[in-house]
């Protein structure tokens, strides 16, 4: 496969891997989950995953996990809203989040 050209901006848009137990049985479905910029968009994060990890996706879907509101010493407060996309892998295709990004 022809390796798609890594630019700087990629890095702007994956932030990290989102691992967690729901996130380990998609994987099982050749999908992967990460943390992605609030202003990222769906073509954006299909380029960069190609880019960086040299794996081919067939579809990204994204969901954005509001924020809860919580207490500090009495204080109220908001948690930042984050942006997570679920990355539907080609068949036979595989990213090891465990060792990083290559390169």
């Amino acid at each position: 496969m022809a390796k798609a050209e890594i630019d700087i901006r990629h890095y702007d848009v994956i932030l990290a891997p989102h691992i967690t137990e729901k996130a380990t049985l998609l994987s099982e479905n050749n999908a992967v989950v990460f943390k992605v910029a609030n202003d990222a968009t769906k073509p954006q994060i299909k380029a960069a995953v190609e880019a960086l990890f040299d794996v081919k996706v067939t579809g990204v879907n994204t969901i954005v996990q509001k924020g809860k509101s919580k207490r500090w010493k009495g204080a109220p407060y908001k948690r930042s809203d984050v942006k997570k996309a679920i990355v539907t892998l080609a068949e036979g295709q595989s990213i090891d989040v465990t060792e990083g990004v290559r390169g």
